[in-house]
């Protein structure tokens, strides 16, 4: 039998429930919903969370298609999935936790005598800790971003080339392989000897089919690959960028972006103007390397010194 929160099952079986986490204001029970997929063969354990930030739906979006599509019967091993991390910032459509203003994504591994944040962290740490290989998913918030895997543990960690291994196999095309801030479940869980990637799948408001379908195919990828179930993947060569430029508006205005998403970089090439009302161009922003354009604001009017886009930079392939 294998058990997460309410949720128990037998091999060849599958079964949803509740992690409790917590209580709300009203003192009612704070439980996040989970599910156990005990295949009918033995085999290794993969942990799957999405909603770590309660506005970044196109993780519980690939659950939902891919949950169905599994045959326990037909499995081996275990797979252990929170569909929704942070259930607080996910009812009222935030980035953070409101309850303590808390990015999920820094509280890892937790405290479970701690905040509300902690707290979940813990619960969702301790099922984490219990598997072979780990995918955290996640996508770049309400911005537009490309659709890549990001390896957080650092490139001296005795884990990094299984991690970097983890995102090759998920897939995304392209994978940002730079050490990630404390707090993060892909920096703590590759020391306790766990593979651990979050895949960024895009960046949107609400969810978006295309992102949320090579999500699931990544997914199966990391099933066949780590012998959950039969199947060959076929491993592509991923664009790795190992550095990340951000970029602000030097004058507030309009936006308007010289580059698309996943387009080449080069030193001295513009990204972007800053425009006033009527069309008049107030300043110029070209890139400081060569790489990749990364990541871009959603709305186009900035104010001097807001965040405009991102590059990934000192780019190969892996």
């Amino acid at each position: 039998m294998t058990t997460l929160g309410t949720a128990t099952a037998a091999p060849g079986e599958m079964a949803v429930g509740r992690l409790p986490v917590g209580e709300a204001r009203d003192g009612s029970e704070v439980a996040l919903p989970v599910a156990v997929i005990n295949g009918a063969h033995d085999g290794k354990t993969l942990y799957m969370q999405a909603v770590s930030d309660g506005d970044e739906l196109n993780g519980v979006g690939v659950l939902q298609r891919l949950i169905p599509q599994l045959d326990p019967g037909e499995l081996s091993g275990q797979l252990l999935v929170v569909g929704i991390v942070n259930m607080h910032a996910f009812h009222v459509a935030e980035h953070r936790n409101p309850i303590d203003d808390t990015k999920m994504n820094r509280a890892y591994p937790g405290d479970t005598n701690g905040t509300s944040s902690e707290r979940i962290a813990a619960a969702t740490y301790e099922a984490a800790t219990r598997a072979d290989v780990i995918l955290d998913l996640h996508q770049g918030s309400t911005s537009r971003m490309i659709n890549e895997t990001r390896v957080r543990c650092g490139h001296r960690h005795r884990l990094h080339r299984e991690c970097l291994e983890l995102a090759r196999v998920f897939g995304c095309g392209h994978i940002l392989d730079q050490k990630g801030p404390n707090g993060q479940l892909a920096r703590a869980a590759p020391d306790e000897g766990i593979p651990t990637i979050d895949p960024e799948l895009g960046g949107c408001v609400g969810w978006d089919e295309a992102s949320i379908r090579l999500g699931v195919r990544g997914v199966k990828n990391v099933l066949a690959h780590y012998g959950f179930h039969e199947g060959d993947v076929s491993i592509e060569p991923q664009t790795r960028a190992t550095g990340f430029e951000q970029y602000g508006a030097p004058a507030g205005g309009l936006v308007s972006f010289h580059k698309d998403l996943a387009e080449s970089v080069s030193r001295g090439d513009a990204l972007f103007d800053v425009t006033d009302v009527f069309g008049t161009v107030k300043s110029t922003v070209t890139a400081d390397s060569d790489g990749v354009f990364w990541r871009t604001r959603r709305l186009p009017q900035v104010a001097t010194g807001e965040y405009v886009c991102s590059v990934g930079t000192d780019v190969d392939e892996v």
